[in-house]
């Protein structure tokens, strides 16, 4: 299976091609087949690969080298060039020969995320379609769906820095496609511009960071890059310009700080598109890139630094405006933000392995609270306004207890998924910097804050539903709840399973990664390098778990206190004595508004700027034309009269004459056709008799 990597990619991409050809025409259920089929097909086959790739590595190896595939046992890692996408150029200068293959590489890494992005891309696809099933744009939706996944797919897959942007690249159309999906209202198309032009600033980035290491190094294959800055082949300062050029590019995927608002906006699109994109595609997307550079970061400890403080603001702070958010889903999409924010933390102290390990439970308990959210939204005809909810429990039992199963696992609660995560990522940031231990700690604490609102204003209480809508209130569909009842498994016990930390070699996710992230600290050097290969003592590792279970308790106390009866009447007497800092954090810090005064406002001023000046150019061109040829009496009279008179009428005569040597030909008489034919063959047939 390993030959055939790109088959994966493929899969999805033939849904992509066949939904948009012929999705409208042939109806739902060949949408419905197509669209989930070639997703779960996907999945069989990275399974598949998986396991080659874990079991079966060797005996490719052994095989020898064959064309367009090779194998590194010590790293696990299996690369397959598909095609000379662009074959070895060297313009004769300084530059090093432009060499780009079209190369695929699956290795630990690639793998986790390649079984996350199939197998809950796939449980999304299941969900979609129910809760799509009376839209008429059905078959769009699936056609862009199936593309989505095409493109994280050859993300993840990429072997080469260009490959993966164009991954990188197709992730950022669809966002623009799904995000403003009902674009019959301006305010969902103008969040779609604004997810695709945050990201380009994003991307930007990336590519002169890429440039930078191709200059560097000679090549763009990203393993061959990474082996160049283990070996010391370029000095620190190129590789921290890398870095931070990358981070850039990560900032816009992922949504940190100073790129992250567009993230909350991207809840216009439907539900479904908000649990793909958050849970197990796009925003994921700058933190694997960033674990995937590994080596990079560690010979660069600034960019490093700089990775960690940006992920550190950024949990703290979306996790504050998560508090005060009344949209169930801007609440999880802050959420998202925070935790994003978390996994740069951990990646940013050199604890790539638990920056992945939060990637993976997060996708299984995110998705959870979205599609759980969504289910909440159908049954109330589309209610986003958590104000106008309350006391569903009783009446959606299944959403309910799967909701529960991921608020806990957010909160940070052992033994659920995120518990395991969070608590490798704030020891790591322990190890490294007290100062962002604090940061994490208390996000974590905010996090179990918010999220326990969000429960006990939708679930708990008194009921505050329109009651012509309350009467209507129903389950949610069965694709729907088989598909929350699977994500609730993994929240539960995906963390045990994946991270059992006691004894350390129970802890299989650990294990799994050490060949990609192996020999990175020992090479990249610097005191991020050192931090990364410290390990405290058992007892001081449980001591900290325990403090970080004891402050998402302490938040979820908290929230019970304010929320778990009523609608919260305490914390808007919290909120009133707050005055202008409530303010603030509901209205998001203002950062939009802050970015509408300055940047928006001094583009607008440019382009405008720009108008006035090109039509004052051509003004000025137009009328300096019109003074020479007014100024020119006879060169104008002749001009107009003989060039520009002549030039038109001799068109209209030739026009004129061919078609009077053309209506010669067209009588209406088959005996003259016939005589024309007879005639063309006894030519045609001298020519031949001639040329022998």
């Amino acid at each position: 299976m390993l030959n055939y990597l790109w088959l994966i990619i493929l899969l999805p991409f033939a849904g992509f091609v066949l939904n948009g050809l012929l999705g409208k025409r042939l109806g739902k259920p060949f949408v419905t087949v197509v669209g989930c089929g070639t997703v779960g097909l996907a999945f069989l086959l990275s399974c598949w690969s998986v396991y080659e790739l874990a079991v079966d590595l060797p005996s490719y190896a052994a095989a020898g080298e064959q064309a367009g595939f090779s194998v590194d046992i010590e790293r696990g890692r299996a690369d397959l060039t598909v095609w000379e996408w662009f074959p070895p150029v060297k313009d004769g200068g300084a530059a090093p020969a432009l060499a780009i293959p079209w190369l695929l590489t699956l290795d630990h890494l690639s793998a986790v995320m390649l079984l996350v992005v199939t197998g809950v891309g796939f449980l999304i696809h299941i969900y979609s379609t129910a809760y799509m099933a009376e839209d008429p744009g059905y078959w769009r939706f699936f056609t862009y769906l199936n593309l989505f996944m095409a493109s994280m797919l050859t993300l993840v897959l990429g072997g080469a820095f260009p490959v993966m942007f164009v991954g990188w690249e197709g992730v950022g159309l669809c966002s623009y496609l799904l995000i403003g999906f009902w674009y019959d209202k301006e305010e969902n198309a103008q969040a779609g511009r604004k997810a695709f032009i945050t990201n380009r600033i994003g991307d930007a980035g990336f590519v002169l960071g890429v440039l930078l290491l191709w200059g560097a190094f000679g090549t763009m294959e990203i393993s061959a890059v990474m082996e160049g800055i283990r070996s010391g082949g370029a000095p620190v300062g190129l590789l921290t310009a890398a870095g931070l050029l990358l981070f850039v590019g990560a900032c816009g995927k992922s949504a940190q700080i100073p790129l992250y608002v567009w993230l909350p906006d991207a809840m216009a699109g439907p539900t479904p598109v908000s649990a793909l994109i958050h849970a197990a595609t796009m925003v994921t997307a700058g933190v694997y890139m960033v674990c995937r550079c590994s080596a990079l970061y560690e010979a660069a400890p600034a960019a490093m630094m700089v990775v960690a403080v940006v992920g550190g603001s950024t949990a703290l702070f979306a996790a504050t405006i998560g508090l005060a958010q009344n949209d169930i889903k801007k609440v999880l999409a802050y959420s998202t933000v925070s935790q994003l924010g978390y996994m740069f933390l951990a990646a940013g102290v050199g604890a790539f392995g638990a920056a992945i390990f939060h990637v993976t439970t997060h996708a299984f308990f995110k998705a959870l609270l979205f599609l759980g959210s969504g289910a909440v939204i159908h049954s109330l005809h589309h209610e986003q306004d958590m104000r106008k909810m309350g006391a569903l429990r009783e009446k959606l039992p299944v959403t309910y207890r799967t909701f529960l199963a991921g608020w806990l696992a957010i909160a940070g609660i052992f033994p659920l998924a995120g518990f395991f995560s969070k608590d490798e990522i704030l020891l790591g940031a322990f190890e490294h910097s007290k100062a962002l231990w604090v940061v994490g700690l208390v996000g974590a604490g905010l996090t179990a804050l918010y999220m326990t609102r969000l429960m006990g204003l939708t679930f708990w209480g008194e009921s505050r539903v329109d009651p012509h809508q309350e009467q209507h209130i129903h389950e949610a569909p069965a694709a729907m709840k088989y598909v929350l009842v699977a994500l609730a498994v993994l929240s539960v016990a995906g963390g045990v399973v994946l991270g059992w930390p006691w004894p350390p070699e129970m802890h299989f996710l650990k294990r799994w990664l050490e060949p990609t992230f192996a020999g990175a600290a020992a090479h990249g050097g610097g005191e991020h390098a050192a931090a990364s290969v410290h390990h405290i003592s058992l007892g001081t590792e449980m001591g900290l778990a325990a403090v970080s279970m004891a402050i998402a308790i302490a938040g979820i106390l908290v929230g019970l206190h304010y929320y778990y009866r009523g609608r919260g009447e305490k914390a808007e007497a919290v909120a009133k004595r707050a005055g202008l800092l409530y303010v603030l954090v509901k209205d998001r810090w203002r950062i939009d508004e802050l970015y509408d005064a300055t940047v928006l406002r001094l583009y607008y001023r440019l382009c405008d700027f720009a108008h006035r000046v090109d039509v004052r150019f051509v003004d000025g061109i137009v009328n300096g034309v019109r003074n020479v040829t007014v100024g020119s009496s006879i060169a104008s009279a002749f001009w107009d009269s003989w060039v520009v008179d002549g030039a038109v009428n001799l068109v209209g005569y030739s026009v004129r004459g061919g078609s009077w040597v053309l209506r010669r030909f067209q009588s209406g008489f088959v005996q003259s056709y016939a005589a024309t034919m007879v005639f063309g063959m006894f030519v045609l047939l001298c020519v031949y008799l001639f040329m022998r």
